[in-house]
């Protein structure tokens, strides 16, 4: 039977994810009174690291992992394609503190990322491999030009590992994208992701405040105040900050 990732994302913040796509009746009380849809997927005035191709594949992949639905805005509205092209234009994308000197071998889950390729360099085989597997197999069409159903399905494949890409694992690469996917959906918007707070709104979290002690105890209620982030209520107004 399979779950929705939006019930995974309310219940655990997305513990071990395998099917999607369904809303949830029945988030937190402070959810269902504070959900607010973003109006269109955050863009940027330019990317610092993704290709238009690439920004094309990222913005359709990631609203299907986490999608819009009646509980507020999925991952492209919220600005998860923008939060990853910060990520891979930086430290993270360029694996500037991990261990990247070999030996290069399969290793296990247990034994982490073990690819010598930085993230950015994986994003970009993966995403260019996908899209030449989807123009082979969709009548020259590419990830973000199919239907939702196919993408679904693709997207599934890559994560039990059950589509042949050449030159990269669509498997290792699917892990890292949903993981990303979450960190910005989740993440301070600071980092140009959660946008409208749209992912703390679905889970209840009001944002790092700095003292809760006169609502501590009262549970199930609606939490009064607005949203905020490390900068402050509304996080638009700030310029963007590259992780």
């Amino acid at each position: 039977m399979l779950l929705s990732r939006r019930r995974l994302l309310v219940a655990g913040a997305g513990a071990a994810p395998v099917a999607w796509l369904s809303g949830l009746p029945g988030a937190t009380a402070w959810a269902r009174t504070q959900v607010t849809r973003a109006p269109s997927p955050a863009v940027p005035t330019t990317y610092a690291f993704l290709a238009p191709a690439e920004v094309a594949f990222v913005d359709a992949a990631v609203a299907r992992l986490i999608p819009t639905d009646v509980l507020g805005p999925g991952a492209a509205e919220a600005g998860v394609t923008v939060f990853i092209d910060r990520q891979l234009a930086g430290p993270f994308g360029h694996a500037a503190d991990w261990y990247m000197a070999g030996p290069w071998s399969g290793g296990t889950e247990q034994q982490g990322y073990q690819s010598q390729r930085t993230p950015a360099a994986l994003y970009r085989a993966a995403i260019a491999a996908i899209d030449a597997h989807c123009r082979r197999s969709f009548g020259d069409r590419a990830f973000a030009a199919l239907g939702a159903d196919d993408q679904d399905g693709l997207l599934r494949q890559l994560e039990h590992d059950r589509v042949e890409l050449q030159g990269v694992s669509g498997k290792l690469f699917f892990d890292m994208l949903w993981h990303n996917t979450q960190e910005g959906y989740f993440a301070d918007p600071l980092y140009e992701g959660n946008r409208g707070f749209a992912g703390w709104k679905l889970v209840g979290f009001p944002g790092p405040r700095y003292n809760y002690i006169d609502y501590i105890r009262h549970y199930g209620q609606p939490y009064p105040l607005p949203t905020v982030g490390l900068m402050g209520r509304d996080p638009t107004r700030h310029p963007r900050v590259a992780a």
